[in-house]
């Protein structure tokens, strides 16, 4: 019998069905990298060499002003176009299991508490370390799936092995920012017992909740730069 063939961008609809913030959060993703490699010229180690990406990057003694914004635009932001396409494979079929679940508003406001609060880890154990791409926020996610998993009373080991072997990897690779993905990992398991909630104003509290958090734990943790590094 002949196999049948499915080409990756039938695939990658088909992942993002009911996902709307999930293809819209690829989008920027993707977009704000084009931007950077034409700037760059390049499709590796970007960031620096352009200016849209100076700009975004997460770099402690920056974040200040205008800067405060930079603990949330880091997230959408990636360093070469390896890093940009495990990063959205990921969003793609995780983040949209999330969003289907737990309803496309919470889910949004939740990304974007769980890039600031993986930004806060990093500021508060990396300050002074360049750091960038939507893997914090991906870490949330995966621990959002086990708590859709413990909703549903079906077998948690397929999303805690994802979690280990994401741990494993962040613990062998170079370059990987640890505390950008643990900072992720804790505000995904903080919210996401409310955001699996079957009352919808559960899920928007928890959201809520959490990006309040996040924004706040950002501000606190930049207050001595401005006095150390005389900003």
């Amino acid at each position: 019998m002949a196999a049948r063939y499915s080409r990756p961008d039938s695939v990658i609809r088909a992942s993002l069905r009911g996902a709307p913030v999930t293809g819209a959060i690829a989008a920027i993703c993707v977009a704000v990298f084009a931007i950077m490699a034409l700037q760059a010229r390049s499709l590796t180690d970007v960031a620096w060499a352009s200016p849209l990406g100076e700009a975004m990057i997460l770099w402690g003694p920056l974040v200040e002003g205008l800067g405060y914004l930079r603990p949330l635009t880091a997230g959408f932001m990636h360093l070469d176009i390896t890093h940009l396409f495990l990063n959205m494979m990921m969003l793609i079929f995780v983040g949209a299991e999330v969003e289907r679940y737990v309803g496309s508003g919470p889910y949004a406001v939740a990304y974007l508490a769980s890039v600031l609060g993986s930004s806060a880890a990093v500021l508060a154990f990396n300050f002074t370390v360049p750091t960038a791409g939507a893997s914090g926020a991906l870490y949330a996610l995966m621990a959002m799936l086990v708590a859709i998993a413990l909703r549903r009373s079906v077998d948690l080991r397929a999303p805690i092995a994802l979690i280990l072997v994401n741990i494993a990897y962040t613990l062998m690779a170079a370059n990987v920012s640890f505390w950008g993905h643990a900072g992720g990992l804790v505000f995904g398991a903080l919210m996401g017992w409310f955001l699996t909630s079957a009352s919808v104003k559960v899920r928007w509290a928890g959201a809520l909740a959490g990006l309040v958090l996040g924004a706040v734990a950002v501000w606190v943790l930049t207050i001595p730069s401005t006095t150390m590094y005389g900003l």
